[in-house]
């Protein structure tokens, strides 16, 4: 007799799971178990957001309206006027910055599409409460954001599916299609693993951040 019955019954009950479970996928050519999702199921899932509007919701949100729900929602971590506090991420400002050697990467200075803000608003944030603004609320924020970082100047304006597409971020223009057409892919055969190159030079090299002590010394 086994010293531990209990788990001698959940052993042979698996067991006995395990070959229903085969027998069913052998017969059946799948495993069985579980349906396939609802079609509300599916839409909870499906809110991306595609650089040409599609998948954007109806709905519509002014900069006024959008200051009002940031400073209520977003500007704990993002500041009042976006430029982030602490170590939170900075949203606006770092115009002309991004060939320095301090690159601030924001909305208006590095992302390309406006699709990418909304979907990433819509989905992730707030931080701690995820999906829980309507899509009228995130028009207006995302309105607020293309405010603060001189994308409109005009307070009065209004963002919607009907205009969303029509909207150019400042640094659209840098991201390319990388064609590379010096590196081979696998269509153009095996790629090069080794001596691939005859001649290596270097550059450039990381900037060096001195974040290690020069001594064993600690304070």
């Amino acid at each position: 007799m086994s010293r531990f019955p209990e788990l001698a019954r959940v052993g042979a009950a698996t067991l006995a799971l395990s070959l229903l479970l085969a027998a069913g996928a052998a017969s059946a050519g799948k495993f069985g178990i579980g349906r396939e999702a609802r079609d509300e199921e599916v839409a909870g899932w499906d809110i991306d957001i595609r650089p040409d509007g599609q998948g954007l919701p109806a709905g519509s949100g002014s900069v006024q309206q959008g200051e009002e729900v940031f400073l209520e929602l977003c500007a704990a971590c993002h500041g009042d006027f976006a430029e982030g506090v602490d170590r939170w991420p900075v949203l606006s400002g770092g115009a002309d910055s991004l060939a320095s050697e301090d690159p601030v990467k924001t909305v208006g200075s590095y992302w390309p599409y406006l699709s990418t803000v909304y979907d990433y608003i819509y989905r992730a944030m707030p931080f701690g409460d995820a999906q829980s603004l309507t899509p009228d609320e995130v028009y207006a924020i995302t309105a607020y954001i293309l405010y603060m970082n001189d994308v409109v100047g005009d307070e009065t304006f209004v963002l919607s599916q009907e205009n969303f597409a029509d909207m150019r971020l400042p640094n659209e223009a840098n991201f390319i299609p990388d064609a590379r057409p010096d590196t081979p892919t696998l269509a153009d055969g095996e790629p090069c693993m080794s001596d691939c190159k005859g001649q290596v030079e270097i550059t450039g090299r990381a900037r060096i951040l001195d974040v290690t002590p020069d001594s064993d010394e600690s304070n």
